[in-house]
């Protein structure tokens, strides 16, 4: 099968041995359907002029692409809801391949819903074709909004009627493929911090500085800390600039690189609601809205409690007590990002940070989340489209004043952008959990896959309409 042109065969995960993961093979599907391809990610590892039966055999039946050994397991262990797990690992997914894009960065292929491994605690191993698309929707209108995350790569459907206790069932199966940067997680140093392996540490930290983080000096483990604080810091930042919920902030679903990923009981928000929670099973609001900066700082510091067996506490602390500051810095990057305007110094882009959050607040389910970000991008080159528009009424008072008067200072970031057709319509495109239902509803009622595809087809153009990197 072709790959890119400038694709190196090594470092990889795949390179560290069987005390890391273990060779896996995918199970064998009755059916493989595509139902969705990303070929613009594709193209950044060559893999674009793939045929679909190609395509199928690659991420449906996971025949290894050219030069890739078989899939992996990846070990590793996690708090789940701050309660430690060493009986973890990939129990539905593996690591199919490692790439490299035409900058020579690498990039994971890992799968979800490829079948059972040595970790799958009697779990079938697979995905429910509900889940995939869910995970679809979630990475694509995220990456639209600049949020750092991992993307849908490959979904097929695969044929197999599943049983779930959060689902109507039996329901459709399906196998997801997802592109990132990497997939060694938090809980990849925990487990050999648990077994007392300060050479897996050692390796780790070589492994992922060099790959990752290569302005890091060779065994600096607090300069390495620091690079993985200073990378959650700004993905947590974007998620609150998002109104996104990840919902499950355990240690095993974030990673050395700061990339969002693995999508389960994910929200955006309805209205600004600190307390808004998307697991249905998170009953003491854990991962709450406002709470993720205190959820992902507490597994920053779980990390850093691993890293202890090969550094010294003081300058690990130090590097770990950089988070607060890191992330109110990025979040006014977001907040300035998300609005469209040049930064004017700290101070003045706080209080537009404060006066935007106080308009949401007040705002509530009139004026929700997204609009808001929508109607004011631009600054003062969108006042008379936000005036005249479906929320010109909520846009009057003393918060909305205190806002306007901070977004006023800011001037306009490429204003260019607002030519382009989507600030021509009267409502952004969401992610709220009706349009989602309802997307799913007309898949499984009908086949009808015209609702996801045409939503797909919006969040492209609102990415490009954006231009929003991460």
């Amino acid at each position: 099968m072709p790959v890119s042109s400038d694709y190196r065969p090594e470092p990889r995960f795949f390179d560290l041995g069987a005390d890391y993961a273990d060779a896996v093979q995918a199970a064998d599907f009755p059916q493989t359907i595509l139902r969705f391809r990303n070929d613009r990610a594709a193209a950044e590892v060559g893999l674009e002029g793939l045929s679909e039966a190609e395509w199928i055999a690659a991420f449906g039946r996971f025949e290894p692409l050219s030069g890739q050994p078989g899939p992996i397991a990846m070990r590793y262990h996690g708090h789940q809801f701050r309660h430690y797990n060493p009986d973890l690992g990939d129990g539905r997914g593996f690591l199919a391949a490692q790439m490299r894009d035409a900058s020579g960065r690498l990039l994971d292929l890992g799968t979800k819903g490829s079948g059972q491994t040595p970790w799958s605690r009697g779990g079938d191993g697979r995905l429910t074709l509900k889940g995939g698309v869910r995970e679809v929707l979630a990475a694509t209108m995220l990456e639209a909004q600049g949020v750092p995350t991992s993307r849908a790569f490959s979904l097929i459907e695969t044929g197999e009627a599943l049983e779930r206790g959060d689902e109507p069932s039996p329901t459709r199966s399906a196998v997801l493929v997802r592109l990132s940067h990497s997939h060694v997680r938090f809980g990849t140093f925990q487990r050999a911090a648990y077994l007392g392996r300060k050479d897996q540490i050692e390796v780790l930290i070589e492994h992922v500085r060099s790959l990752y983080h290569p302005d890091v000096d060779s065994s600096d483990a607090p300069g390495l800390l620091r690079a993985v604080v200073e990378a959650s810091a700004k993905l947590t930042a974007r998620w609150i600039a998002a109104g996104f919920v990840h919902g499950v902030l355990n240690t095993d679903n974030l990673n050395v690189t700061g990339e969002s990923f693995d999508y389960g009981p994910w929200r955006f928000l309805p209205e600004y609601d600190p307390a808004f929670t998307a697991a249905y099973f998170d009953q003491t609001g854990l991962y709450a809205f406002a709470r993720q900066p205190e959820a992902v700082f507490w597994n920053l510091t779980q990390l850093a409690g691993c890293l202890k067996l090969v550094a010294e506490v003081e300058p690990l602390t130090d590097a770990l007590n950089g988070f607060g500051p890191a992330y109110i810095r990025e979040l006014r990057a977001a907040f300035l990002m998300r609005l469209g305007v040049h930064s004017l110094g700290e101070a003045a882009d706080q209080r537009l940070v404060d006066t935007t959050l106080a308009l949401l607040r007040e705002g509530g389910a009139a004026l929700r989340w997204e609009p808001l970000f929508f109607d004011w991008f631009g600054g003062f080159a969108s006042s008379a489209r936000a005036l005249s528009g479906p929320r010109a009424k909520l846009y009057q008072g003393e918060a909305f004043d205190a806002f306007r008067f901070a977004l006023m200072e800011h001037e306009p970031d490429r204003i260019e952008r607002l030519e382009h057709p989507m600030f021509a319509a009267r409502e952004p495109e969401e992610m709220l959990i009706d349009e989602v239902e309802a997307i799913w509803a007309a898949i499984a009622d009908a086949d009808d896959w015209t609702p996801f595809q045409a939503k797909l087809d919006r969040l492209e153009a609102t990415r490009l309409a954006w231009g929003f990197t991460a």
